[in-house]
């Protein structure tokens, strides 16, 4: 591991980036990242999947009974989620399991007969709170106020505002007029009427997932229906949609860009959160940056997650990559190989830190999308790779990264969790790499530089004279 001391310069940042965020207090100390002075060979099991753990906690809050996740993810968003639910009048409490990282969860759900209670609720960064729990809120008496981070207040949610209203909900921003972003209050009566609404959704899947999770409360249902651009991300909506046909909610999905939920009661339920597979990602670029080895276990032969895509991303970047007995094995090559990447979504980050050590170029598209995440996820990658002598580009739906010599240099991780592991990987093949906030990281995977650095410790003892990870 190398390491220098913390450049007292402020991190240039690019437009609509952000700095600031959910842990402030950490922004500006530097985690030198570990060069691998070796190949990786590594078992590494990550927490569970923050896009199923929310998803079944909303759906909980509004089940027909008490339920259990098990094994569930425990991090800044889920945390966020809870304290959401809670104030919305749900119970939810923590109880001994046998997951590796934390205990079970029991959630009692929401009685929307209760009387009537304003509240707050605190949406941090977590896009999943700021758009799964309005319509929660609106389904209940009271006023419920939202806000969160000062980044947060820039992420596009005028889809599920102008939605909520098109149901005849009220939302207010603080000065009592038409809200656009948070800050905002969800004025709930009690009951969504549903029925058919058109929304624009292409700025975010989350915007039709958050309407579906809720759609079977309300009193007519939903008929939800698309108009615009493609929407991204469809593999969470798809997500969302086997997730509510699993608690016993009719979904018909049959016709592109409608969705259609038929109203109802959502099971209660008993689960297991199954892990990360986007969060594994870094971990699996990690056998590419040093020509190593890491196996995941436990890799769900079916599954609805995106990170299902590592399989096919990896291999076209060389690595061999084999599933045996529920273990995903993946094995670096001898170089790492650029290429064309379409709808890599919330994977961009990894797959742009492994297209920066590569032996050719390489263009990701289909992401225009991740301009409205964290933060600019485009720009940030950009101006993070070029820092460290990358030759990076935006493109309207993507990147263009070509190879070139790369340097030691601060990552800056604009309070992006995926950003912040993007410095890792790159440190594992350039020495003298520093990431800026790598707390960051605790918004879906908690203890993440000790995970880090443990994968690194595994294996035979490096030789002295053993040549150190791939340098670029």
């Amino acid at each position: 591991m190398t390491g220098t001391t913390p450049s007292a310069a402020a991190p240039s940042h690019p437009a609509g980036a952000h700095a600031a965020g959910p842990h402030a207090a950490d922004v500006g100390l530097h985690w030198p990242a570990p060069f691998a002075a070796r190949p990786v060979d590594a078992t590494v099991t990550v927490p569970g999947s923050k896009s199923l753990n929310n998803r079944y906690l909303v759906l909980a809050a509004l089940a027909d009974g008490p339920s259990r996740l098990r094994a569930p993810l425990h991090s800044r968003d889920s945390a966020l989620m809870i304290e959401a639910l809670r104030q919305l009048g749900a119970t939810v409490t923590e109880v001994p399991g046998d997951g590796a990282f934390g205990p079970d969860l029991e959630i009692v759900p929401i009685s929307m007969d209760a009387a009537a209670a304003d509240t707050a609720i605190d949406c941090g960064l977590a896009g999943t709170v700021m758009r799964f729990v309005p319509p929660v809120a609106a389904l209940r008496r009271g006023e419920s106020r939202f806000d969160g981070d000062p980044h947060a207040r820039k992420r596009p949610m005028g889809t599920i505002i102008e939605a909520l209203a098109g149901l005849g909900v009220a939302v207010t921003a603080p000065d009592g007029g038409p809200a656009s972003s948070l800050p905002f209050t969800v004025h709930g009566s009690g009951e969504v009427r549903g029925g058919h609404l058109v929304i624009d959704a292409s700025a975010s899947s989350q915007f039709v997932s958050a309407l579906l999770l809720a759609g079977a409360r309300f009193t007519e249902g939903l008929h939800l229906e698309h108009v615009g651009k493609p929407v991204p991300s469809l593999d969470h909506i798809n997500m969302t949609v086997a997730v509510l046909r699993g608690v016993g909610v009719a979904v018909d999905d049959s016709v592109p860009n409608h969705w259609v939920v038929s109203p109802g009661p959502i099971r209660a339920f008993d689960v297991r959160i199954e892990q990360d597979l986007s969060n594994a990602g870094p971990f699996l670029a990690a056998a590419l940056a040093t020509g190593g080895t890491v196996r995941i276990p436990n890799w769900p032969a079916e599954t609805t997650q995106v990170g299902d895509l590592w399989r096919g991303i990896l291999t076209a970047m060389g690595a061999t990559v084999t599933v045996d007995g529920g273990t995903l094995t993946v094995s670096g090559g001898p170089e790492i190989k650029g290429g064309d990447f379409d709808e890599t979504s919330e994977l961009a980050p990894t797959v742009a830190a492994l297209c920066a050590l590569a032996t050719g170029p390489s263009r990701l598209g289909g992401i225009a999308h991740l301009r409205g995440h964290e933060t600019d996820r485009l720009a940030a990658l950009v101006a993070e790779i070029n820092r460290l002598g990358g030759d990076a580009e935006e493109t309207p739906d993507g990147l263009i990264i070509r190879p070139a010599a790369l340097h030691g240099g601060v990552v800056h991780s604009y309070a992006d969790h995926r950003m912040a592991t993007a410095g890792a990987i790159l440190g594992l093949a350039v020495a003298g790499v520093e990431v800026e906030d790598i707390a960051t990281t605790a918004k879906t995977m908690p203890d993440f530089p000790q995970l880090w650095e443990a994968m690194l410790a595994q294996g035979p003892a490096a030789d002295e004279d053993t040549a150190g990870g791939t340098q670029h």
